[in-house]
């Protein structure tokens, strides 16, 4: 075989990007479940109590439709297991939405805005970014590993993240420029009057 310099094609593996690539910008791959929550859409709310409604609804339904004569207590008890079930997908449906605008697969313009606020409050009062944790480094990072883009498989199995760590395939760069510009603009005003 003659050598070119070239790699061969045919021994040389493809490996795809391990990070997705959204329409959307990328706000954090690992949000914790405490941001998640906060940064909740009321329509998100909304449509996940409408998936909810289905279970009771249909269970509801057929017993109009077919009585189940189940005696004192049965209907109740399995209504109360059909809400539990509802208001559980309601939850679960509310959570991987918000996920995916932080992980930039949905419409996230409002979520950029609150991160950045946030982001920037925090860079300014001299917290860390994404607070404090208890966790040695590696635990952080097997944590951050076992959780990340975790919401896209909510409905298999749930695995909100719970861990503070630095791990959120982000530039924090960012924040710091934002905080350094509006001090600037608050130092130049103060000066100015």
């Amino acid at each position: 075989m003659e050598q070119t310099g070239e790699p061969d094609p045919y021994t040389t593996p493809v490996m795809p990007s391990k990070v997705p690539q959204g329409q959307y910008p990328l706000i954090d791959n690992d949000p914790h479940i405490s941001r998640v929550f906060r940064y909740t859409r009321p329509s998100d709310w909304f449509w996940g109590a409408c998936v909810g409604a289905i279970s009771p609804g249909l269970l509801l339904y057929w017993e109009k439709v077919s009585p189940s004569f189940v005696g004192k207590g049965g209907f109740a008890s399995i209504m109360r297991l059909t809400g539990a079930i509802g208001v559980t997908g309601c939850v679960f449906f509310a959570y991987s939405n918000s996920c995916h605008r932080f992980y930039g697969a949905r419409e996230n313009r409002r979520e950029i805005e609150m991160d950045m606020r946030e982001m920037v409050d925090k860079v300014k009062a001299g917290k860390p970014l994404y607070g404090e944790s208890r966790l040695t480094e590696y635990q952080q990072g097997v944590a951050h590993r076992n959780s990340r883009y975790a919401a896209i498989f909510i409905h298999v199995i749930p695995w909100p993240n719970f861990v503070n760590h630095p791990y959120h395939g982000v530039d924090t760069a960012k924040y710091y420029r934002q905080a350094e510009r509006e001090l600037e603009a608050e130092r130049l005003e103060r000066e100015g009057k």
